[in-house]
């Protein structure tokens, strides 16, 4: 019996080393496949990144789909994510506000930099009260003067539709007749103060806000649009309800992996541009180039 079980066990090595080696191959192909965000599954749910883990989700009906692919972004010596495809006209831009002291505009505008999305106002995160940046005016000057495409974005702490709608309103009076190139956007972000105002906000109240403050400013003429990250995206926001604005997605990445459509991205928190002292965000605004408007190099 012993020298059975000795020849058992031999022959019982290989095999257990290559339902190992199997396990290994089928993880590592599983987590090939989930990189690759979207790939879809007999019950029609996609996995995607939120940003904390690889989930499945069953897609908002309506809404456009992310088709950007990987391999047409590549990073640059400098940190600036680069495309190469042919599917869009991508510029390149940046989002700040008084964090970020004073801005050499022009300087901004030598570096590459095409677009900015420049913070009009915020509402406290503890007491409530609305302020404008008190770097807005300068800004949203000096960047009009070195000929960038300017946008508007207010940091919200809303708790429901009223405050949104007062938020919009605000904002909407310290604009003026000022003109917004790009949508203005609703930034709403969890602040995890002690006293947050923010902190039991749910998502359905998060997406009524969004849709409040949307809707006023729309209806006093100017685009509008939600800044959010993936997990909002995701989880919080209706974008079937929502999809008439325009998304500015934060995605933390080499690639933007979010599911659905968006018209820009934000990529990092920690950019560095000439003009600027320290660390600036970075976006990316795609338009996309429609079939007729290809010219034959892009064809």
């Amino acid at each position: 019996m012993t020298r059975l079980r000795e020849k058992y066990k031999t022959r019982v090595r290989p095999l257990a080393l290559l339902s190992a080696l199997a396990v290994i191959v089928l993880t590592v192909a599983a987590i090939w496949l989930l990189q690759d965000t979207g790939r879809r599954q007999e019950n029609n749910t996609v996995w995607v990144n939120d940003g904390a883990n690889v989930v499945p989700i069953v897609p908002a009906p309506g809404v456009a789909v992310n088709t950007l692919s990987p391999a047409d972004f590549v990073t640059a010596e400098d940190g600036t994510i680069r495309y190469t495809g042919k599917d869009y006209i991508v510029r390149q831009g940046i989002d700040v506000s008084e964090h970020q002291g004073t801005v050499d505009w022009q300087q901004v505008a030598d570096s590459g930099v095409e677009f900015a999305y420049i913070r009009l106002g915020y509402r406290g995160a503890t007491e409530g009260g609305i302020y404008t940046d008190s770097a807005f005016e300068d800004n949203l000057t000096r960047a009009c003067h070195a000929d960038l495409t300017v946008g508007v974005y207010f940091f919200s702490q809303a708790t429901d539709e009223q405050e949104a709608e007062e938020e919009a309103d605000y904002l909407l009076s310290v604009l003026g007749e000022r003109e917004a190139q790009l949508p203005v956007m609703f930034d709403w972000e969890a602040v995890s103060t002690e006293g947050s105002r923010s902190a039991d906000v749910d998502g359905d109240t998060l997406h009524r806000c969004a849709l409040a403050f949307c809707r006023r400013i729309e209806e006093n003429g100017y685009a509008a649009g939600i800044y959010f990250n993936r997990q909002q995206g995701y989880y919080c926001y209706d974008l079937a309800a929502l999809n008439h604005y325009a998304f500015w997605v934060s995605d933390l990445n080499t690639r933007p992996d979010f599911y659905y459509a968006f018209r820009f991205w934000q990529y990092t928190f920690s950019g560095t541009v000439s003009g600027i002292d320290g660390a600036v965000d970075r976006n990316m605004w795609f338009i996309l180039i429609l079939a007729e408007e290809k010219p034959p190099s892009l064809s």
